[in-house]
Protein backbone atom coordinates (compact mmCIF):
# COMPACT_ATOMS: atom_id res chain seq x y z
CA UNK A 1 0.00 0.00 0.00
CA UNK A 2 2.72 1.99 0.52
CA UNK A 3 4.33 1.70 -3.15
CA UNK A 4 0.50 2.62 -4.02
CA UNK A 5 0.50 6.20 -2.45
CA UNK A 6 3.90 6.78 -4.06
CA UNK A 7 2.60 5.67 -7.10
CA UNK A 8 -0.74 7.58 -6.50
CA UNK A 9 1.80 11.08 -6.26
CA UNK A 10 3.24 10.84 -9.76
CA UNK A 11 -0.13 12.00 -10.83
CA UNK A 12 -0.26 15.10 -7.75
CA UNK A 13 0.12 17.76 -10.42
CA UNK A 14 -2.73 16.34 -13.41
CA UNK A 15 -5.66 14.33 -12.02
CA UNK A 16 -8.24 16.81 -11.06
CA UNK A 17 -10.63 17.20 -11.13
CA UNK A 18 -10.40 13.44 -10.27
CA UNK A 19 -8.58 11.97 -7.34
CA UNK A 20 -4.69 10.78 -6.98
CA UNK A 21 -4.70 6.95 -7.30
CA UNK A 22 -2.47 4.20 -7.03
CA UNK A 23 -2.29 0.47 -7.70
CA UNK A 24 0.03 -2.36 -6.91
CA UNK A 25 -0.74 -6.37 -7.74
CA UNK A 26 0.60 -8.94 -6.23
CA UNK A 27 1.01 -12.32 -7.02
CA UNK A 28 2.98 -15.10 -4.56
CA UNK A 29 4.36 -12.25 -2.84
CA UNK A 30 5.76 -10.51 -6.02
CA UNK A 31 4.45 -7.84 -7.86
CA UNK A 32 3.26 -8.27 -11.16
CA UNK A 33 0.96 -5.15 -11.95
CA UNK A 34 1.22 -1.61 -10.90
CA UNK A 35 -0.35 1.68 -12.09
CA UNK A 36 -1.37 5.12 -11.25
CA UNK A 37 -4.18 7.21 -12.27
CA UNK A 38 -3.00 10.58 -14.77
CA UNK A 39 -5.54 12.57 -15.44
CA UNK A 40 -9.07 12.88 -15.98
CA UNK A 41 -10.34 10.83 -19.02
CA UNK A 42 -7.65 8.28 -19.13
CA UNK A 43 -7.76 4.94 -17.29
CA UNK A 44 -8.01 4.74 -13.81
CA UNK A 45 -5.02 3.01 -11.50
CA UNK A 46 -6.62 -0.43 -11.57
CA UNK A 47 -6.75 -0.42 -15.08
CA UNK A 48 -2.93 0.53 -15.62
CA UNK A 49 -2.03 -2.33 -13.19
CA UNK A 50 -4.18 -4.85 -14.56
CA UNK A 51 -2.78 -4.60 -18.39
CA UNK A 52 0.50 -4.87 -16.39
CA UNK A 53 -0.60 -7.81 -14.70
CA UNK A 54 -2.25 -9.98 -17.43
CA UNK A 55 -2.76 -13.09 -16.48
CA UNK A 56 -1.22 -12.83 -13.28
CA UNK A 57 -3.90 -10.77 -12.06
CA UNK A 58 -6.43 -14.42 -11.72
CA UNK A 59 -6.28 -15.27 -8.06
CA UNK A 60 -4.23 -11.79 -7.08
CA UNK A 61 -4.33 -9.28 -4.33
CA UNK A 62 -4.88 -5.70 -5.81
CA UNK A 63 -3.91 -2.97 -3.26
CA UNK A 64 -5.57 0.47 -4.28
CA UNK A 65 -5.25 3.63 -2.58
CA UNK A 66 -9.06 4.26 -3.10
CA UNK A 67 -12.20 2.16 -3.21
CA UNK A 68 -12.77 0.96 -7.29
CA UNK A 69 -15.24 3.25 -8.60
CA UNK A 70 -18.59 1.14 -9.46
CA UNK A 71 -20.09 3.89 -11.80
CA UNK A 72 -19.85 4.50 -15.46
CA UNK A 73 -18.03 7.92 -15.84
CA UNK A 74 -15.29 8.66 -18.35
CA UNK A 75 -14.14 5.21 -18.20
CA UNK A 76 -15.90 1.95 -17.52
CA UNK A 77 -15.88 1.19 -13.50
CA UNK A 78 -13.02 -0.20 -12.08
CA UNK A 79 -14.69 -2.69 -9.59
CA UNK A 80 -15.52 -4.28 -13.11
CA UNK A 81 -12.28 -4.81 -14.53
CA UNK A 82 -11.04 -6.01 -11.18
CA UNK A 83 -13.76 -8.78 -11.11
CA UNK A 84 -13.59 -9.78 -14.63
CA UNK A 85 -9.32 -10.25 -14.06
CA UNK A 86 -9.69 -12.66 -11.50
CA UNK A 87 -8.38 -10.92 -8.95
CA UNK A 88 -9.06 -12.85 -5.64
CA UNK A 89 -8.35 -9.96 -2.80
CA UNK A 90 -8.84 -6.27 -2.65
CA UNK A 91 -7.25 -3.89 -0.06
CA UNK A 92 -8.62 -0.50 -0.62
CA UNK A 93 -6.57 2.10 2.06
CA UNK A 94 -9.91 4.02 2.06
CA UNK A 95 -13.96 4.29 1.21
CA UNK A 96 -14.90 6.28 -1.51
CA UNK A 97 -16.69 9.42 -0.58
CA UNK A 98 -18.07 10.17 -3.98
CA UNK A 99 -22.02 9.85 -3.84
CA UNK A 100 -21.68 7.78 -6.75
CA UNK A 101 -19.50 5.22 -5.40
CA UNK A 102 -19.66 5.65 -1.54
CA UNK A 103 -19.37 1.48 -0.36
CA UNK A 104 -21.07 0.20 -4.05
CA UNK A 105 -17.35 -0.40 -5.39
CA UNK A 106 -16.74 -2.49 -2.69
CA UNK A 107 -20.20 -4.17 -2.35
CA UNK A 108 -19.97 -5.33 -6.22
CA UNK A 109 -17.11 -6.76 -5.10
CA UNK A 110 -17.80 -9.09 -2.27
CA UNK A 111 -20.93 -10.11 -4.18
CA UNK A 112 -18.72 -11.16 -6.62
CA UNK A 113 -17.18 -13.24 -4.28
CA UNK A 114 -13.82 -11.19 -3.77
CA UNK A 115 -12.13 -11.11 -0.29
CA UNK A 116 -12.08 -6.79 0.42
CA UNK A 117 -10.69 -5.41 3.62
CA UNK A 118 -10.40 -1.24 3.96
CA UNK A 119 -8.38 0.71 6.26
CA UNK A 120 -5.00 -0.02 5.63
CA UNK A 121 -2.87 3.47 5.48
CA UNK A 122 -6.15 5.22 5.34
CA UNK A 123 -4.44 8.57 7.08
CA UNK A 124 -1.99 8.79 4.69
CA UNK A 125 -4.60 8.14 1.42
CA UNK A 126 -6.91 11.07 3.08
CA UNK A 127 -3.87 13.86 3.29
CA UNK A 128 -3.22 12.63 -0.44
CA UNK A 129 -6.88 13.73 -1.54
CA UNK A 130 -7.78 15.88 0.94
CA UNK A 131 -9.40 18.82 -1.61
CA UNK A 132 -10.97 16.11 -3.39
CA UNK A 133 -13.05 14.81 0.10
CA UNK A 134 -13.21 18.12 1.06
CA UNK A 135 -15.26 18.92 -2.27
CA UNK A 136 -17.11 15.77 -1.71
CA UNK A 137 -18.13 15.69 1.48
CA UNK A 138 -18.11 19.52 2.26
CA UNK A 139 -19.23 20.57 -0.98
CA UNK A 140 -16.30 23.11 -1.56
CA UNK A 141 -12.45 22.79 -1.99
CA UNK A 142 -9.43 22.67 0.58
CA UNK A 143 -8.22 25.94 0.98
CA UNK A 144 -4.46 26.76 1.40
CA UNK A 145 -3.36 29.74 3.21
CA UNK A 146 0.39 30.73 1.96
CA UNK A 147 2.28 33.17 3.65
CA UNK A 148 5.67 34.60 3.24
CA UNK A 149 6.90 36.87 5.96
CA UNK A 150 10.05 38.22 8.42
CA UNK A 151 10.05 36.78 11.96
CA UNK A 152 8.19 39.82 13.25
CA UNK A 153 5.12 38.57 11.26
CA UNK A 154 5.71 41.47 8.16
CA UNK A 155 5.07 40.58 4.34
CA UNK A 156 6.68 44.00 2.90
CA UNK A 157 7.76 47.22 3.55
CA UNK A 158 5.80 50.57 3.89
CA UNK A 159 6.40 51.29 0.66
CA UNK A 160 5.49 48.14 -0.99
CA UNK A 161 9.16 46.73 -1.50
CA UNK A 162 8.62 42.78 -0.68
CA UNK A 163 11.02 40.71 -3.16
CA UNK A 164 12.31 38.56 -1.85
CA UNK A 165 11.56 38.70 2.11
CA UNK A 166 12.30 34.58 1.95
CA UNK A 167 15.36 32.60 -0.25
CA UNK A 168 15.31 30.53 -3.46
CA UNK A 169 14.27 27.01 -1.62
CA UNK A 170 11.44 28.53 0.11
CA UNK A 171 9.85 30.01 -2.83
CA UNK A 172 10.62 26.47 -5.51
CA UNK A 173 8.75 24.99 -2.60
CA UNK A 174 5.71 27.20 -3.26
CA UNK A 175 5.75 26.36 -6.71
CA UNK A 176 5.36 22.98 -5.87
CA UNK A 177 2.35 24.04 -3.96
CA UNK A 178 0.46 25.77 -6.39
CA UNK A 179 1.42 23.59 -8.88
CA UNK A 180 -0.86 20.77 -6.95
CA UNK A 181 -3.21 23.45 -6.73
CA UNK A 182 -6.58 23.61 -8.48
CA UNK A 183 -6.90 27.70 -8.43
CA UNK A 184 -4.40 30.11 -7.39
CA UNK A 185 -6.54 32.71 -5.23
CA UNK A 186 -4.84 36.41 -4.99
CA UNK A 187 -6.67 39.44 -4.50
CA UNK A 188 -6.61 42.83 -6.10
CA UNK A 189 -4.21 44.70 -4.15
CA UNK A 190 -1.58 42.09 -4.89
CA UNK A 191 -2.20 42.25 -8.08
CA UNK A 192 -2.27 46.26 -8.16
CA UNK A 193 1.42 46.05 -6.41
CA UNK A 194 3.47 43.30 -7.58
CA UNK A 195 1.91 42.79 -11.00
CA UNK A 196 1.88 39.24 -10.33
CA UNK A 197 1.73 36.32 -12.95
CA UNK A 198 0.52 33.63 -10.44
CA UNK A 199 1.67 30.63 -12.43
CA UNK A 200 3.50 27.47 -12.13
CA UNK A 201 7.08 28.19 -13.05
CA UNK A 202 10.70 26.39 -11.96
CA UNK A 203 9.47 23.16 -11.66
CA UNK A 204 12.81 20.93 -12.15
CA UNK A 205 13.20 18.31 -14.83
CA UNK A 206 13.56 15.51 -11.68
CA UNK A 207 10.15 16.78 -10.43
CA UNK A 208 6.81 15.21 -11.50
CA UNK A 209 5.44 16.99 -14.79
CA UNK A 210 3.22 19.64 -14.08
CA UNK A 211 1.56 20.43 -17.88
CA UNK A 212 -1.44 21.95 -16.37
CA UNK A 213 -1.34 25.55 -15.09
CA UNK A 214 -4.13 25.92 -12.27
CA UNK A 215 -6.81 28.37 -12.76
CA UNK A 216 -6.30 32.00 -11.94
CA UNK A 217 -8.81 33.97 -9.65
CA UNK A 218 -8.80 37.52 -8.18
CA UNK A 219 -10.93 39.10 -5.86
CA UNK A 220 -12.10 42.43 -7.01
CA UNK A 221 -14.76 43.75 -5.30
CA UNK A 222 -15.00 47.22 -7.74
CA UNK A 223 -13.11 45.74 -11.09
CA UNK A 224 -10.12 47.86 -10.26
CA UNK A 225 -7.41 45.31 -11.88
CA UNK A 226 -5.49 46.83 -14.62
CA UNK A 227 -6.76 45.31 -17.65
CA UNK A 228 -2.36 45.17 -18.83
CA UNK A 229 -1.83 43.16 -15.42
CA UNK A 230 0.68 39.99 -16.47
CA UNK A 231 -2.26 37.73 -13.99
CA UNK A 232 -4.78 38.36 -17.23
CA UNK A 233 -1.95 36.87 -19.46
CA UNK A 234 -3.44 33.35 -20.46
CA UNK A 235 -7.09 33.79 -19.17
CA UNK A 236 -8.13 34.27 -15.33
CA UNK A 237 -11.48 34.59 -13.59
CA UNK A 238 -11.92 37.37 -11.77
CA UNK A 239 -14.68 37.96 -8.57
CA UNK A 240 -16.57 41.11 -8.00
CA UNK A 241 -19.01 42.63 -6.11
CA UNK A 242 -20.05 45.01 -9.07
CA UNK A 243 -19.47 45.18 -12.47
CA UNK A 244 -19.30 48.43 -13.71
CA UNK A 245 -20.45 48.10 -17.58
CA UNK A 246 -17.26 49.62 -18.88
CA UNK A 247 -14.57 48.22 -16.97
CA UNK A 248 -15.63 44.97 -17.14
CA UNK A 249 -15.81 45.18 -21.39
CA UNK A 250 -12.23 46.02 -20.82
CA UNK A 251 -10.96 43.24 -18.71
CA UNK A 252 -13.03 40.73 -20.50
CA UNK A 253 -11.22 42.01 -23.75
CA UNK A 254 -8.65 41.53 -22.06
CA UNK A 255 -8.99 37.94 -21.52
CA UNK A 256 -10.93 37.89 -18.01
CA UNK A 257 -13.91 35.94 -17.41
CA UNK A 258 -16.42 38.08 -14.45
CA UNK A 259 -17.95 36.40 -11.62
CA UNK A 260 -20.70 38.84 -10.16
CA UNK A 261 -20.93 37.36 -6.27
CA UNK A 262 -22.27 40.18 -4.02
CA UNK A 263 -21.46 39.91 -0.31
CA UNK A 264 -22.06 42.38 2.62
CA UNK A 265 -20.91 45.74 2.65
CA UNK A 266 -19.76 45.84 -1.02
CA UNK A 267 -17.50 42.79 -1.09
CA UNK A 268 -17.00 39.64 -2.56
CA UNK A 269 -18.63 37.47 -0.52
CA UNK A 270 -16.28 34.93 0.23
CA UNK A 271 -18.48 31.84 0.88
CA UNK A 272 -20.46 31.88 -2.15
CA UNK A 273 -16.97 31.77 -4.10
CA UNK A 274 -15.71 28.50 -2.76
CA UNK A 275 -19.00 27.19 -3.07
CA UNK A 276 -18.72 28.06 -6.74
CA UNK A 277 -15.56 26.24 -7.14
CA UNK A 278 -16.82 22.86 -5.50
CA UNK A 279 -19.43 23.23 -7.97
CA UNK A 280 -16.97 23.88 -10.37
CA UNK A 281 -14.72 20.85 -9.51
CA UNK A 282 -12.11 22.62 -7.59
CA UNK A 283 -10.46 20.32 -5.12
CA UNK A 284 -7.83 22.57 -3.89
CA UNK A 285 -7.31 26.35 -3.72
CA UNK A 286 -3.69 28.04 -3.10
CA UNK A 287 -4.13 31.51 -1.90
CA UNK A 288 -1.11 34.25 -2.30
CA UNK A 289 -2.53 37.62 -0.98
CA UNK A 290 -1.52 40.05 1.33
CA UNK A 291 -3.53 41.11 4.44
CA UNK A 292 -7.37 42.14 3.33
CA UNK A 293 -7.95 39.34 1.75
CA UNK A 294 -6.48 37.10 4.27
CA UNK A 295 -7.66 38.66 6.88
CA UNK A 296 -10.90 37.94 5.49
CA UNK A 297 -10.63 34.74 4.40
CA UNK A 298 -9.77 33.78 8.05
CA UNK A 299 -12.45 35.96 9.81
CA UNK A 300 -14.96 34.29 7.83
CA UNK A 301 -13.36 30.74 8.56
CA UNK A 302 -12.52 29.51 5.18
CA UNK A 303 -8.62 28.28 6.06
CA UNK A 304 -8.11 24.90 6.10
CA UNK A 305 -4.05 24.96 6.07
CA UNK A 306 -1.66 27.39 6.41
CA UNK A 307 1.70 27.31 5.09
CA UNK A 308 3.68 29.65 6.35
CA UNK A 309 7.13 30.74 5.24
CA UNK A 310 9.48 32.44 8.00
CA UNK A 311 12.95 34.32 7.35
CA UNK A 312 15.45 34.92 9.49
CA UNK A 313 14.99 38.82 9.56
CA UNK A 314 13.30 41.80 10.99
CA UNK A 315 11.21 44.33 9.22
CA UNK A 316 9.99 46.85 11.69
CA UNK A 317 6.63 47.56 13.14
CA UNK A 318 5.97 50.54 10.32
CA UNK A 319 5.88 46.97 7.83
CA UNK A 320 2.89 45.43 6.33
CA UNK A 321 1.35 42.49 8.44
CA UNK A 322 -0.01 39.51 7.49
CA UNK A 323 -3.77 39.76 8.35
CA UNK A 324 -6.10 42.76 8.49
CA UNK A 325 -8.61 41.85 11.23
CA UNK A 326 -10.85 43.78 14.18
CA UNK A 327 -8.43 44.50 16.70
CA UNK A 328 -9.23 41.51 19.39
CA UNK A 329 -10.32 42.50 23.20
CA UNK A 330 -10.13 39.31 24.92
CA UNK A 331 -7.60 36.76 24.56
CA UNK A 332 -9.79 33.89 24.14
CA UNK A 333 -10.65 35.23 21.09
CA UNK A 334 -6.95 34.34 18.98
CA UNK A 335 -7.35 32.23 16.20
CA UNK A 336 -5.51 29.21 17.18
CA UNK A 337 -3.78 26.76 15.15
CA UNK A 338 -2.11 22.85 15.31
CA UNK A 339 1.40 22.81 13.58
CA UNK A 340 1.42 19.89 11.51
CA UNK A 341 4.83 20.17 9.97
CA UNK A 342 8.08 22.44 10.44
CA UNK A 343 10.98 21.87 8.23
CA UNK A 344 14.08 24.58 7.21
CA UNK A 345 14.33 25.29 3.52
CA UNK A 346 17.52 26.83 2.75
CA UNK A 347 17.90 29.89 5.09
CA UNK A 348 13.91 29.77 6.06
CA UNK A 349 11.74 28.24 8.15
CA UNK A 350 7.87 26.43 6.71
CA UNK A 351 5.60 25.73 9.18
CA UNK A 352 2.50 23.92 8.01
CA UNK A 353 -0.76 24.62 10.55
CA UNK A 354 -4.27 23.89 10.66
CA UNK A 355 -7.56 25.26 12.47
CA UNK A 356 -7.41 23.83 15.81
Amino acid sequence: MARALRLAEQGLFTTTPNPRVGCVIVADGAVVGEGWHVRAGEPHAEVHALRAAGERSRGATAYVTLEPCSHHGRTPPCADALIDAGVARVVAAMRDPNPQVAGHGLELLTLAGITVQTGLLEAEARELNIGFISRMTRGRPWLRLKTASSLDGKTALRNGASKWITGPAARADVQRWRARACVVLTGVGTVRADDPQMNVREISASDMATPRQPLKVIVDSRLSTPPNAKILQGGAFIACAEADYLRRTALEAAGAQILELPGADGRVDLRALVREFGQQGINEVHVEAGATLNGALLAAGLVDEWLAYLAPVAMGHAARGLFDMPELRDMADRRRFELLDLRQLGDDLRLRMRPA
